[in-house]
């Protein structure tokens, strides 16, 4: 590389040649080839104690690298880190720093960044240089580090008990959590029967609808077997004055759950009855309450209970 020349340091080889070609005489573009500097794969490389200091190396497979970027580093009269424009590009350039000997050196350093490689967007990256974005920086070494702390001491356990080379990082740890909770919640399911009694209405202004049974005397209307579900219903019969038609009982683990019907999935989408009109209910059934927040009984005379397997 000729004296006073500006190098430029970007992360794929593919790219180094195309942009060379597009800045001309005075640059000299060099590849980085992805990270330059990592955490040690023989220990955590985290100091816990202080602070969560990272131990940072070259790795051996980089060490080539890194010797030929010093080499042009040292005659280089600045040097443009023309990494990825993320999180991931910005903590490289701040590596290629250390690793390079740039730090603490008088080298003009710019970091410069482009979405997209045409030769307008490099030439005006070059004239908008500015410095290293630490906050992007810190944001990659959280990440790593927390990548770092959890996944070191799981992942040896899924070769153990799945398969090597398995990783359980940040992301893979948490996800692994809630599975296991919710199928903790599933084995500690007790099933209970339980029945709901529906009733097809007959109104003074048709059609005819169906209501399903919410509350009793204001309370929630819990049904765990079929003679508390019985007795209700005979109440109603006897109780109620509106035209109904009763219709056979199913027991809870005899009969398949159908489909739902879009018109019954609308009716019953926030509470079984508190979507539908109050004004259109109280014409259909004069004098008796539908709604939900009132307490007079509700009279329900059809008993249909589906499994929900």
């Amino acid at each position: 590389m000729a004296a006073k020349a500006r190098l430029v340091i970007v992360e794929s080889p593919a790219k180094a040649k195309t942009i060379g070609k597009y800045l001309g005489k005075g640059y000299v573009v060099r590849a980085s080839y992805g990270h330059v500097r990592d955490l040690p794969k023989s220990k955590l490389g985290v100091d816990v104690e202080h602070d969560f200091i990272p131990q940072y190396l070259i790795p051996r497979d980089k060490s080539a690298v890194v010797k030929e970027l010093k080499k042009e580093v040292k005659i280089a009269d600045e040097v443009l880190l023309a990494t990825d424009p993320d999180r991931e590009g910005e903590a490289i350039a701040w590596h290629l720093v250390s690793a390079t000997g740039l730090a603490g050196s008088d080298k003009k350093i710019g970091r410069i960044v482009f979405h997209e490689i045409t030769k307008d967007a490099i030439k005006d990256a070059v004239k908008h240089a500015r410095p290293i974005d630490m906050n992007l920086v810190n944001a990659q070494q959280a990440r790593r580090i927390l990548d770092r702390l959890v996944g070191y001491k799981i992942s040896p356990i899924l070769w153990k008990k799945v398969k090597r080379g398995l990783s359980a990082g940040r992301v893979q740890s948490v996800a692994v959590r809630l599975v296991v909770d919710r199928e903790r919640e599933i084995e500690a399911f007790i099933a209970v029967e339980y029945w709901t009694l529906d009733a097809d209405l007959a109104a003074s202004l048709p059609p005819e609808f169906r209501a399903r049974l919410v509350k009793v005397d204001g309370r929630r209307a819990e049904l765990t077997n079929g003679d508390t579900a019985t007795g209700l219903a005979a109440i109603a019969i006897l109780s109620s004055d509106v035209p109904a038609t009763a219709a056979a009982y199913e027991r809870l683990f005899d009969a398949k759950a159908k489909p739902i019907a879009e018109g019954l999935l609308v009716n019953t989408g926030d509470t079984p009855i508190a979507v539908v009109n109050e004004r259109t209910l109280a014409k259909r059934l004069p004098g008796v309450w539908i709604s939900a927040r009132h307490q007079p009984f509700m009279a329900v005379l059809f008993i249909r209970v589906q499994d929900r397997d």
